[in-house]
């Protein structure tokens, strides 16, 4: 498994990273559906074993249940695996969830986390959205100050616009930014990259597969009821259909190397010099051991323009039969 330093810090992250947002299971917003907790921790440490040495979860993830799946996973092997984790995203009660970025808030979530990751630092520490926009700064400089406290050792952004990443970077360096990025949605390849190429930011980007679209093996009877895909315009038709056309012409350039489509897709972000590692999430150990052959994997240029091509029928046909092309 080859490794990239990420931004300005003295992480090495593993091309493949383990994403732990399915594992928190259903009962909110934000579920995948019904998961067991032991094929999660199956799928994570075979994960390791195959040399993946970090694993992307956050606090909203299950309303904690990811973290506390992860500390059963690592129990034992703490110092072998780097993780990183989020904040900004609370909920109460009712499970009515929010955005804060209040420094108290902050803080109180890493405790959390901590606690809950059964661990004394998190590797990389996130603020998952930018939602509660005025207070950006505040809980930016809040991560500072547990940097310092060495309750955290890097500090990253998720889903930041350049708007966001100029204000936070007056602030403290930023190390890492977690955007969506697939071949299906590109909107991160123009501003966004070029600022973290100019500011040594790490891209790690997550989705390369969109969400299970660009697996090769996604099919319309695969979505529980309260998977929060039902309610994504890409599993929706007429997108859907569109899209899994998309996926079988995809299928005739990873057989020319040997690959499944989900190598192929993870593979095509891993291109990219601005990313130092591509957040592939799994449910099942046989998931995580086929996307993790993406890593090294060198696609010939005339395949990325095909790929393009494609994606550009795909654009056609999605507009001809009334749907949108996220970007």
């Amino acid at each position: 498994m080859n490794k990239r330093q990420l931004g300005n810090s003295e992480l090495y992250f593993s091309e493949i990273g383990f994403g732990a947002w399915a594992v928190g299971g259903s009962g909110y917003a934000f579920g995948w559906g019904e998961q067991d907790d032991n094929e999660s921790i199956a799928a994570i440490r075979h994960a390791l074993d195959l040399g993946i040495n970090w694993i992307d979860t956050a606090a909203i993830y299950g309303l904690g249940h990811s973290e506390e799946v992860v500390a059963k996973a690592i129990k034992g092997i703490r110092n072998n695996v780097l993780i990183a984790t989020k904040c900004s995203l609370v909920w109460d009660e009712n499970r009515d969830i929010s955005s804060s970025l209040n420094a108290d808030s902050v803080r109180s979530e890493c405790e959390a986390s901590l606690k809950r990751l059964n661990t004394d630092v998190i590797d990389l520490y996130q603020i998952h959205w930018p939602s509660d926009d005025e207070r950006i700064e505040e809980g930016w400089a809040e991560i500072g100050r547990l940097i310092e406290e060495g309750k955290v050792r890097y500090a990253g952004v998720s889903n930041f616009q350049v708007e966001h990443l100029e204000r936070a970077q007056k602030i403290r360096p930023i190390t890492s930014l977690q955007p969506p990025y697939s071949m299906m949605r590109r909107g991160v390849e123009g501003d966004i990259f070029k600022f973290c190429r100019e500011n040594n930011i790490g891209v790690i980007p997550y989705s390369p597969m969109q969400s299970g679209l660009l697996t090769g093996k996604f099919s319309r009877d695969r979505l529980q009821p309260d998977d929060w895909r039902n309610e994504s315009a890409e599993f929706m038709e007429p997108n859907l259909t569109v899209n899994l056309e998309f996926v079988d012409e995809l299928r005739i350039i990873a057989d020319k190397y040997d690959k499944t489509v989900a190598q192929l897709a993870v593979a095509w972000v891993l291109r990219r010099e601005e990313v130092s590692s591509a957040i592939v999430g799994a449910r099942r150990p046989s998931q995580i051991e086929e996307t993790a052959g993406s890593s090294g994997c060198k696609i010939e240029e005339v395949d990325f323009h095909r790929i393009d091509e494609l994606l550009q029928q795909r654009a056609e046909k999605v507009g001809k039969a009334g749907g949108t092309v996220r970007t």
